[in-house]
């Protein structure tokens, strides 16, 4: 009973001295910069802190079946990915090239198979938190986390059904995608025990540091606060095994200054942020993923576009409403997707830089 009381008496010390380290730092920041900025709430820091590890932290609680997966994939997927996710018009098939045998040992034959005509998504990837992870921030292409967890966990379902990694009538929950990563075909096929390459058991990369043309100064513009260093874990430890740079040991205080040539400090450039351009625009909402302004990609380059409309009158408006719906046909089977999320304001310049070039 005297050592369970005394235990109990030291883990109050302990919470009331680290309460009071808190309350010590956010005041010496309101002393420093007084009326600045705000405590994140907790709604802020967790729509920020999506990512998911391979040892599923970070993961959100949900589930979806593979029969929903399927109908969320035909009306947001398929369209470049095709309806099994075979599809090579825009990107790589994501499903194919794997076995039964691959499922057993967790490493997929084909890979080293130089008869294997393509290399899908399913055939590369280790770990299904990558996908769930991928899928839930950036898809779909034209929308990304426009998804909630429950639709991502039912389109990966699908996925995985459609490898033979799991049934058809399947449920995939935040609570047996673990036993699921036991079944991915390439799960032993990635390591971090190794370098980048090998050349006869060593890296292939022998390139010395260039430290010429160094700015003598750095001014550290940020800080990360100690009580948010090892948040995540030691980030030391989530490096690869092999060569000489672990990371910075997050467990320990942060070094005073980041090490340089001769122990001077690294370079840190603080810009004035500019206008954006129509080409920033262009490349911010994914334009340039499909359109080149010279080249025929996966749809016709703005030249194109511009010879084909220039000269017709209203069609920077009529643009703008078809670029805002989407469609295919008038320049080939492919669907452009819309981008009903896209200001109207946006588009009109960004059509109007098509055509005129201004």
């Amino acid at each position: 009973m005297f050592k369970l009381d005394k235990l109990a008496t030291t883990a109050i010390l302990l919470s009331a001295t680290l309460m009071a380290v808190s309350i010590a730092f956010a005041q010496s920041s309101n002393i420093r910069f007084p009326g600045l900025g705000r405590d994140a709430t907790p709604a802020e820091v967790e729509a920020w802190d999506i990512d998911v590890r391979p040892d599923f932290k970070g993961l959100p609680k949900g589930s979806g079946s593979a029969e929903k997966g399927q109908q969320i994939w035909e009306t947001k997927c398929a369209v470049c990915h095709g309806t099994f996710g075979e599809s090579n018009e825009i990107f790589t098939p994501i499903i194919g090239g794997t076995t039964e045998d691959d499922i057993k040992t967790g490493r997929v034959a084909s890979l080293a198979d130089r008869k294997q005509p393509q290399r899908s998504t399913i055939m590369k990837v280790a770990t299904v938190s990558s996908l769930w992870d991928y899928i839930y921030r950036a898809m779909p292409w034209n929308a990304p986390r426009s998804m909630t967890p429950d639709d991502t966990f039912a389109v990966l379902a699908y996925l995985l059904s459609m490898a033979d990694i799991v049934p058809d009538n399947f449920v995939l929950t935040s609570t047996n995608i673990a036993e699921v990563q036991k079944r991915m075909p390439n799960r032993n096929g990635m390591t971090l025990k190794h370098g980048m390459w090998n050349s006869k058991g060593v890296p292939d990369v022998h390139a010395g540091a260039c430290m010429t043309n160094c700015v003598s100064f750095v001014q550290i513009g940020s800080v990360l606060p100690d009580y948010a260093r090892n948040a995540h874990g030691n980030i030391a430890e989530q490096n690869r095994e092999y060569g000489p740079f672990r990371g910075a040991d997050s467990t320990k205080p942060p070094l005073a200054k980041l090490p340089g040539l001769n122990n001077t400090s690294m370079v840190a450039h603080s810009a004035v942020a500019k206008p954006k351009t129509p080409e920033d625009l262009f490349k911010e909402n994914n334009c340039s993923a499909c359109h080149a302004k010279a080249t025929k990609l996966v749809g016709p380059s703005a030249s194109e576009i511009a010879r084909k409309y220039r000269d017709q009158p209203g069609m920077e408006d009529k643009l703008v409403a078809k670029v805002k719906a989407g469609g295919s046909g008038v320049w080939g089977p492919i669907p452009m997707p819309p981008h009903s999320d896209v200001s109207n304001e946006t588009l009109h310049i960004l059509v109007h830089w098509v055509l005129t070039g201004q």
